[in-house]
């Protein structure tokens, strides 16, 4: 057996528990929490009155994806009984897909396509506690991380990071690690750590996600079905895009987006507006029903979000020694698509197959894991980058009065992304409540079992959304809500 090494983690949120999942049966594992918060005794408790002040994105939608069922199936035995005992529930493809296509025939491997229907907050209190129970890791909570322990390279040779050091009720202290696992989040300081290490900090790139987002949860009224049970819903209205996420304890949550240099939609972050708009939505309409549901909680919201990849290698070598980041603290993308805590624990249990890999050597450790997050997250990063450019392109046509999606231009040529929109909007969208096919291979790439290719250059796919697109003036026309004037008009009378 290899020997066992002591692992700092930063951060106790779903990357740190992810961490402490995936390292913390061969290893010690220690992991430090800036949030004094006691862990409430209940999973319901824990959406009431948890208050985690670091990581405001626990009130928010999330979506937790087949590829992070799969991990959990696979590589943590108990975790998914342990989170179906605390309230959460299965989404699998069959039941989200037979109310639309009653006749669908399906393969023995859609149960793959498995997603966990959960609250963040829930979430978050079943991995702790897993953790806790398990002996994974010593969780210390209300502990500050304010610097690296270590040593800047010379010569050519990487900076090494020997352990850090943290404020807590008991002063000031230096932990030593073997290895240093940044799990801090998207607003992580280590470029700060490494500076005044004397280290080199790791560049980034940051470009804007295009979004700013609203979220409210609402609780089902007793006796009262869900008015769609296959999953999550939502549309895209181009102007602003919104989605229903079911929950555990018969709770979900609605979500708005828009884009931030939209002005006139920013009142979205508030009650009324919020209010208005969802109950205005095709998508939300019937979920907002007071004989349905009723809201139980504030409006929450989310701004400066950004794409953002930090680079820990310099011309095929390691900056650093002693030290990885998992999670949002090195790659970050829109968190609209819902991919944060599956790309999170991907990231986790790559880190333990390099570490199982090459327990004793830090260079080829951080070369190793930084080859499988090239592999197995970059791709995601890099699709969400492609998407979100667009979605800011369509906006920015919208606000300038244009049509994105009209195919021909005034001068009678041909635009071949309006055409391309059009196709998805048209073509796509409908298929994928008609098209068991269809269905089958953007949920699997959705839900990132398949890797992130174009499905849509697939030919058996293409000729399917083409045939689609066709049928396109044979069926009603797709009215997702108001056009973007009307809605701004809504919400100047909410205001």
């Amino acid at each position: 057996m290899p020997q066992q090494k002591h692992v700092v983690v930063i951060g106790g949120s779903v990357a740190g528990l992810a961490t402490a999942l995936a390292l913390g049966p061969r290893h010690r594992v220690t992991v430090l929490e800036r949030d004094a918060t006691p862990l409430p005794p209940t999973a319901l408790e824990a959406f009431e009155k948890w208050n985690r002040r670091g990581s405001p994105q626990v009130r928010h939608s999330h979506a937790f994806l087949a590829r992070l069922v799969k991990i959990v199936r696979e590589r943590v035995p108990g975790l998914l009984d342990f989170a179906l005992a605390n309230g959460a529930e299965l989404l699998r493809f069959e039941d989200m897909t037979r109310a639309v296509m009653p006749n669908a025939e399906y393969l023995p491997e859609d149960d793959e396509i498995t997603m966990l229907a959960c609250r963040r907050l829930t979430f978050e209190w079943i991995l702790r506690h897993f953790v806790m129970d398990r002996g994974f890791a010593r969780f210390r909570d209300g502990v500050e991380v304010v610097g690296l322990v270590g040593s800047p390279g010379s010569g050519g040779s990487p900076d090494r990071v020997t352990g850090v050091r943290v404020r807590g009720p008991g002063g000031d202290e230096a932990l030593e690690a073997d290895l240093v696992v940044d799990a801090s989040g998207r607003r992580s300081p280590l470029a700060g750590w490494l500076g005044a290490l004397g280290a080199e900090p790791w560049p980034e790139e940051s470009e804007p996600c295009g979004i700013f987002y609203s979220s409210r949860f609402y609780r089902l009224r007793d006796g009262v079905a869900p008015p769609f049970t296959a999953g999550f819903q939502g549309a895209d209205l181009g102007y602003v895009k919104c989605g229903v996420f079911p929950g555990d304890g018969r709770i979900f949550s609605i979500t708005l987006a828009a884009n931030p240099e939209d002005e006139s939609l920013a009142a979205l972050q508030h009650e009324e507006a919020f209010d208005r708009t969802v109950a205005a939505l095709t998508a939300t309409r019937s979920w907002v029903d007071p004989a349905v549901s009723e809201p139980i909680s504030r409006i929450h919201g989310m701004a400066d979000l950004r794409n953002t990849r930090r680079f820990p290698l310099r011309d095929g070598e390691p900056r650093t020694l002693g030290l990885v980041a998992v999670g949002d603290a090195l790659i970050h993308s829109n968190p609209l698509n819902g991919r944060g805590c599956a790309l999170a624990f991907v990231g986790a249990f790559e880190l333990a197959d390099a570490l199982a890999a090459d327990p004793a050597d830090p260079r080829a450790l951080a070369l190793d894991y930084a080859a499988r997050v090239e592999r197995e997250v970059v791709p995601w990063y890099e699709m969400t980058r492609v998407q979100d450019r667009d979605a800011i392109e369509v906006g920015e046509a919208q606000r300038r009065g244009e049509d994105p999606f009209r195919v021909t231009r005034a001068d009678g040529t041909n635009d071949p992304k309006a055409y391309m929109r059009s196709l998805i909007r048209e073509g796509l969208v409908p298929a994928l409540a008609e098209d068991i096919v269809i269905a089958r291979a953007f949920m699997r790439v959705g839900n990132m079992l398949d890797e992130p290719s174009n499905v849509m250059a697939r030919p058996e796919i293409l000729q399917r959304v083409l045939a689609s697109h066709a049928r396109r003036h044979e069926r009603d026309p797709l009215v997702h809500g108001p056009g973007r004037r009307e809605l701004i008009e809504l919400l100047q009378r909410a205001a």
